[in-house]
């Protein structure tokens, strides 16, 4: 049964940075799109980041409010995918999640989340 666990997350305070990791298990992260979202109470989740395939270049693509201040990279050989989040706010508090869509077989994995909190 493949599984994503997200770690990482945390309380920062504003203008900080925290690492998040995804690790994958089976399955590996090198295939398909892997992304990071993010959810609040109350609202729907929204792509933060997202990384393709390594057979498709590794493309990434990332959300308007986080450009400039997030990183997502892979790390093959650890089967992670991580979002380095740096100059955080305090709207940027959210629950964390990762997701694996591989659309030629229909697969669509979803980590459990992990918080992040940013204090002013």
């Amino acid at each position: 049964q493949a599984r994503l666990v997200e770690s990482g997350g945390g309380l920062v305070q504003a203008g900080g940075s925290l690492n998040l990791t995804c690790a994958a298990y089976a399955t590996a992260l090198s295939i398909g799109t892997v992304g990071w979202y993010r959810q609040v109470p109350g609202n729907e989740r929204e792509l933060v980041a997202r990384i393709g395939g390594v057979s498709t270049g590794s493309t990434t693509n990332y959300a308007d409010f986080v450009k400039g201040r997030f990183t997502i990279s892979r790390n093959s050989a650890k089967n992670t995918v991580d979002l380095e989040m740096t100059a955080l706010k305090p709207e940027d508090t959210a629950v964390y999640y990762c997701n694996q869509e591989i659309k030629w077989i229909g697969r669509n994995y979803w980590g459990q989340g992990t918080q992040v909190t940013v204090s002013t």
